[in-house]
């Protein structure tokens, strides 16, 4: 495992510690990680801090040369939200940890040019499923359901 997506992951894990939604990102620029961050929708009583919203909030304000050569690594397939500000700030890549427990917004992102790579992991997975079978009525909430 790739010690980007590692930290990903790492990120989900802390967001369930927390008694969040397992969902963890980084945004990596240069081989170093700018911001991390997990869904805190929960934890920060939040309507937008998704775990890619969280890691963009934590990387702080940054130029947008810096976007336009940065990666975003996320466990779960990302949702309309997190993906327009994924275009707004012209990521030009995004890896995903697996789309099977939710399918986002990967083909607007492609056709827009974003190069996505979906890992299928199984601790990503296996995280979301266990989440989703035992809170569904707040998964329905994080997705707008």
């Amino acid at each position: 495992m790739d010690e980007f997506f590692r930290a990903a992951v790492e990120q989900a894990e802390l967001g369930l510690r927390g008694g969040g939604i397992p969902i963890g990102s980084v945004l990596v620029h240069d081989g170093r990680i700018l911001g991390r961050g997990h869904n805190r929708r929960v934890q920060r009583e939040s309507a937008i801090l998704h775990g890619e919203m969280d890691a963009l909030e934590n990387a702080g304000r940054l130029p947008a040369s810096v976007y336009a050569r940065s990666v975003l690594y996320t466990t779960l397939s990302p949702c309309a939200m997190c993906t327009g500000a994924i275009l707004l700030y012209r990521i030009p890549r995004v890896i995903i940890g697996e789309n099977l427990t939710f399918m986002g917004e990967e083909e607007l992102l492609r056709s827009r040019g974003v190069v996505v790579e979906v890992l299928q992991d199984p601790r990503c997975v296996e995280l979301m499923k266990e989440f989703i079978q035992k809170n569904p009525s707040l998964w329905n909430e994080d997705i707008g359901l």
